[in-house]
């Protein structure tokens, strides 16, 4: 929108533009906002005062084009040259919501936007969701993988399951949630991240370091909260349809549409997985798999501020892996397995009401129930998890920005289990009631205070305090500083990712009179500059500073009588470093590069150790070409640095490269083809995964991939 325009001069037919442009509605300045003369190929790119500068424009009329993320674009009809006195040009930009990050942060609870949310929250969404999602359309691994800080570590060489570490810290560490609900916590978290599908997802949140303080206990090193789609006033139908060189296939559809007083969005996605094994070792590197997924969800709009919904989130799995010619049929005897069957079912509740434009009550309630059955040559285990989160708060923003939420929850989870022959050995059940309170003071335009307090009171293990302290300062739009830290607790639990990599075979449970809560605390820094270092480029760099202490951490040690105990050692465990994100934008060509710094180290009993399977170097690269919003091509590059392994010695480091490319054909039609791992890096090209032989194979550490170079593509339909 422009507000005016004014003059500007003319010199033997070549003209010049100076405009400045500012956001609408708080009328401070925008930089990166690109202006384009379209017919004459010239344009420009706003500095960090809003203002653009075009020269050598010959007299004519050409429409002007500004553009920026977030906002809706301006077009405007200027004649060269202009009568006018050649004052300043302002004009003014309109944010689109849906388009930005102005939403509410379920996992904060904030009405803030990302941006001035003290709370270092880092958002996966829009076009970056959607091209991630291509790469493993049937899970998110890959969608948390490309990400600095993230890893996903894949705990079976036969199998895939993989869990999350945030920071080079174990997978338990990490609390993952749908829609606020923490629906894959205990025993249901071992395939989780295989068995989400992303098509349904509108963005990814994830919060690093200790967040105890949000949710509860679980959250030592961050937590990924996957925020669903929700309807809409324009309805969306959409379908993809993947395949792999690999022979698997994704099959995968989304329905979500508002009607007057109600609305629903329904997904359902069928994955097949079929046995591949690129080294030809006769293991699988990709197991086979047999996945469906239901998720529907029943929206009620009571009244313009009450909102009711109600959701059933199921997925069903058979997945075999182990000897190739077991996993075929061809054999029968004597041959390595191992058998996932998978059951999980969970319902979900939310009620919202807003009694005017300053005060709010919210409750939430999930039921969830995980049936999984592992099976190997001569064991197996099995159980069933039962599990439930509730939460009602209630929050009060103050026009002045002042923000408050109170709240209590109850999170409960109980396991019944079968080792073997051994009925009810792993068995526990507690309940977790919780209080809480947030605030949120903006204590002048630059500076703002965010606390937060949260008490709970374990059935096994008693009370604990959390509170957690961040602050925002932004001495200018190009310049962010965040600063923050808090404490958080893990309950202790045998469904870890060492426990896994043995299918919980002969491993003891925990003693809970002698165990006690894994303890952390820690904190962050964070730094994010952004400026224009040259016309037509826009450059942004982030810099996170952190340090996590984790005390008296539960550790699985072989009692040397071939069982497995969780011992809680006096000492620690604590991960420092940093991470660096790198942004520049040139044109059509855009380039990310991130670099991960983690050091790992366990001290216990006067010596210090580095945790294995950590990486203390990490490269991600992803060099991106976008034309005209309907085509896309991507080359990513990742280094991993030598890694240390549980027995001791170093794995080696390597490079993963792959090519990703998307077309649209028309408005709602899509293909895509992507080349992932074409160096084909595989751990069995330069190390082993196993020692013995292949009918009785004894794991090593996987630390690098075991299925090497795999094409997949597909397509997108969109109504």
């Amino acid at each position: 929108m422009v507000l005016s325009l004014l003059g500007m001069a003319s010199v033997l037919a070549q003209n010049t533009l100076d405009i400045t442009v500012r956001d609408s509605l708080d009328k401070e300045p925008l930089m990166g906002v690109t202006a384009v003369l379209e017919g004459l190929g010239k344009g420009a790119i706003s500095n960090e005062k809003g203002e653009i500068h075009i020269e050598n424009i010959p007299d004519g009329t050409y429409e002007l084009r500004l553009s920026y993320v977030g906002y809706a674009t301006v077009k405007r009809t200027l004649r060269f040259p202009i009568d006018g006195t050649g004052e300043e040009r302002t004009f003014y930009l309109l944010p689109q919501v849906e388009e930005m990050e102005e939403v509410t942060l379920v996992s904060t609870r904030s009405t803030r936007t990302i941006a001035d949310i003290p709370t270092r929250v880092e958002v996966i969404a829009g076009e970056e969701l959607s091209e991630k999602g291509n790469m493993k359309p049937g899970d998110i691994r890959m969608l948390l993988n490309e990400s600095t800080g993230i890893r996903t570590q894949q705990t079976s060489a036969t199998s895939y399951n993989s869990s999350i570490r945030i920071q080079g810290l174990d997978g338990k560490y990490t609390q993952l949630l749908r829609d606020g609900f923490p629906l894959y916590s205990g025993f249901a978290s071992g395939l989780s991240l295989m068995q989400i599908a992303p098509l349904d997802l509108k963005q990814v949140e994830v919060v690093k370091g200790s967040s105890s303080t949000l949710y509860g206990g679980g959250a030592i090193a961050g937590l990924v909260n996957l925020i669903s789609k929700t309807p809409e006033d324009e309805p969306e139908l959409s379908f993809m349809a993947n395949g792999t060189s690999a022979l698997g296939l994704d099959l995968s559809g989304f329905y979500s549409q508002k009607f007057n007083k109600v609305g629903t969005t329904v997904f359902a996605s069928y994955n097949l997985g079929t046995p591949y094994d690129p080294a030809d070792i006769g293991l699988t590197a990709i197991p086979e798999f047999d996945r469906f997924t239901l998720n529907p969800k029943l929206y009620v709009y009571l009244g313009e501020e009450t909102e009711l919904m109600v959701g059933v989130n199921a997925i069903w799995e058979d997945r075999l892996g182990g000897n190739m010619d077991y996993v075929k049929g061809e054999v029968a005897d004597n041959a390595y397995f191992e058998s996932n069957e998978t059951e999980r079912v969970s319902t979900q509740l939310g009620f919202k009401h807003a009694f005017d434009g300053q005060n709010r009550l919210e409750f939430k309630n999930s039921f969830s129930y995980y049936d999984r059955n592992i099976e190997i040559p001569d064991f197996t285990f099995s159980g069933y998890q039962h599990s439930s989160f509730s939460e009602l708060n209630y929050s009060n923003h103050v026009e002045e920005g002042l923000e408050w939420v109170f709240g209590a929850n109850l999170w409960t989870e109980d396991f019944d289990g079968t080792q073997g022959d051994n009925v009810g050995a792993l068995d526990h059940s507690y309940q977790i009631f919780g209080l809480f309170a947030q605030n949120l003071w903006p204590i002048d335009e630059r500076i703002t205070l965010e606390t937060g307090f949260r008490t709970d009171f374990h059935s096994d293990y008693g009370a604990v305090a959390l509170p957690r302290l961040s602050v925002l300062y932004e001495p200018s739009q190009a310049l962010t500083f965040r600063l923050g830290g808090g404490m958080g607790y893990k309950t202790p639990t045998v469904f870890t990712e060492d426990a896994e990599r043995l299918q919980f075979r002969n491993v003891l449970p925990i003693d809970t009179d002698e165990a006690d809560l894994e303890r952390s605390v820690g904190g962050n820094f964070d730094i994010n500059y952004k400026w224009v270092p040259l016309p037509g480029v826009t450059l942004s760099i982030n810099t996170l500073l952190f340090y996590t202490k984790i005390n008296d951490p539960m550790l699985l040690e072989p009692d040397g009588n071939g069982f497995y105990s969780f011992l809680q050692p006096k000492g620690y465990v604590d991960t420092q470093g940093a991470e660096v994100n790198l942004k520049v934008k040139y044109g059509d060509l855009k380039l990310f590069t991130g670099y991960t710094h983690a050091k790992v180290q366990q001290h216990q009993n006067g010596t210090v150790s580095d945790f294995p399977l950590v990486a203390k170097h990490r490269l991600n690269n992803v060099l991106m070409y976008e034309k005209e919003e309907n085509f896309w091509v991507g080359l990513e590059a990742y280094y991993y640095s030598p890694q240390k392994l549980s027995t001791g010695e170093t794995g080696q480091s390597y490079w993963i490269m792959g090519l990703m490319s998307e077309k649209r054909l028309g408005e709602h039609f899509s293909v895509f083809l992507n080349f992932e791992n074409f160096l084909d890096t595989r751990q069995t090209r330069f190390d082993t995964i196993y020692t013995g032989n292949i009918a009785d194979p004894q794991f090593l550490d996987i630390y690098a991939p075991v299925d090497g170079f795999v094409v997949n593509g597909g397509f997108k339909i969109k109504i």
